[in-house]
């Protein structure tokens, strides 16, 4: 059976539907960078998703290729992940203006990928698509202490599920850590294009720190 990220760190990926703490460890993904309305017909963000998956599956499939992978194991490709934070660099999301969104989204690589594998990869994604993947990153990332929880139903329902998640944070002696280099963090178990809205599985994650003392807010 081919290896299932999700499957095999549930801790990541299968969280329950009420806030938890975890600590994430460092990760290679593809990334591709970009800003405006995730909805947007034939806008970056969903173009950006095609050059992911063309890259994702070009590893994927690289021996077929004739592309020898230095300890490749058969992998189910990992679910869509997304960075996300506004425009205006302000903590946290608004919904209410989504042309407003900057957003990293991302597809996580097995550690055996090396960036001459990447390397190789976008060019034999750009070769068979004929189109430009050169925006297509090896992002290595450490996201470090986080709350996180499964957000069962609509994107714009998401709002409630943080605050869930702010509550957890303060009670655990948390707070959010939201800022340039950690951020509002989501992966996508469904597939928005064929699932009811309703139905759609979303794990939230955000980045936390001790919470700060009330004479330290005061120095």
């Amino acid at each position: 059976m081919p290896f299932d990220y999700k499957k095999e760190y549930r801790e990541f990926y299968l969280p329950k539907n009420r806030p938890e703490l975890v600590c994430v460890p460092a990760m290679n993904f593809l990334a591709i960078r970009g800003s405006g309305d995730p909805n947007q017909e034939d806008g970056a963000y969903k173009q950006a998703i095609g050059k992911l998956y063309g890259v994702a599956f070009t590893l994927k499939m690289s021996r077929k290729a004739g592309h020898d992978i230095e300890g490749f194991f058969e992998y189910v490709v990992p679910p869509l992940e997304g960075f996300w934070w506004m425009e205006d660099g302000k903590p946290g999301i608004d919904y209410s203006k989504k042309e407003n969104f900057q957003w990293i989204s991302l597809i996580r690589l097995p550690d055996f990928v090396t960036r001459d594998d990447f390397i190789w990869a976008v060019e034999e994604a750009a070769h068979k698509k004929q189109d430009d993947f050169s925006d297509v990153e090896f992002f290595s990332y450490t996201e470090g202490e986080c709350v996180q929880c499964m957000h069962l139903g609509p994107y714009d329902g998401e709002p409630e599920t943080i605050r869930r998640m702010e509550v957890f944070a303060e009670q655990n002696g948390r707070q959010l850590d939201i800022s340039k280099g950690r951020f509002h963090h989501e992966i996508y178990l469904s597939d928005a294009r064929r699932c009811d809205p309703k139905n759609l599985k979303t794990v939230i994650r955000l980045p936390v720190k001790a919470a700060s003392s009330r004479e330290e807010e005061l120095v």
